[in-house]
């Protein structure tokens, strides 16, 4: 039987994650936390296998905190993330605190169940946007300066979504606009995205405009 903690400051979400796992008999719920400070001391005072740990939590200590407290006290335990968000910069706080989970709150009740298992296991699971190549890289390069992108890639991506043409951003950067769309194009590659459109969009979700 593997020993599961569930923390979420919702009610309803604790409940259902709970029906959810009841349904796999070598799963067992052994308590629920609302908050971080709540899941710390429950992890103290149980036997506890693995953990599902919702990072966004206001009131209290954040799924973040509580879960770099609970590794530092308990090496044994397993944490499981569970996030609304997959963008880089969640993904990349929670490999800097050795996090050995992270997957989607809508992610089906047999995907719970494998992440469980796998952490349990001493193995990684992570479920996320980021293709697994340049998630690999990210758990290479656990620095906590460490990005995808290079510093030049960066800047091109910061200057595209602040409307700036090809043109303009090869004058601001003193490079030929050739360079500047191999580097898009580059960024794309690596980002295994298909069009600018969602070069832009990758960019706004992990707050590249604002670097």
């Amino acid at each position: 039987m593997i020993k599961v903690l569930i923390v979420d400051d919702h009610r309803l979400i604790r409940r259902g994650l709970r029906l959810l796992l009841e349904a796999y008999p070598d799963i067992e719920i052994i308590g629920e936390a609302e908050d971080g400070e709540q899941a710390i001391l429950l992890t103290n005072s149980n036997e506890v296998d693995v953990i599902l740990m919702d990072i966004s939590m206001p009131n209290g200590l954040d799924g973040f905190t509580a879960s770099e407290v609970i590794l530092k006290q308990n090496e044994r335990v397993r944490i499981v993330l569970l996030s609304m968000h997959d963008e880089e910069v969640y993904i990349q706080k929670a490999i800097q605190i050795n996090v050995c989970g992270y997957i989607l709150k809508n992610s089906r009740g047999s995907e719970l169940h494998e992440a469980i298992h796998t952490v349990y296991q001493g193995k990684r699971y992570y479920k996320v946007g980021i293709p697994n190549e340049q998630l690999d890289k990210l758990f290479k390069h656990s620095k906590k300066d460490y990005s995808i992108l290079s510093v030049r890639e960066k800047e091109i991506l910061r200057l595209t979504i602040l409307g700036y043409t090809n043109k303009q951003i090869s004058q601001r950067l003193i490079i030929s606009p050739k360079t500047v769309e191999n580097h898009k194009a580059n960024m794309m590659q690596k980002l295994h995205l298909k069009c600018k459109s969602e070069l832009v969009q990758y960019g706004l979700t992990n707050h590249y405009h604002t670097i």
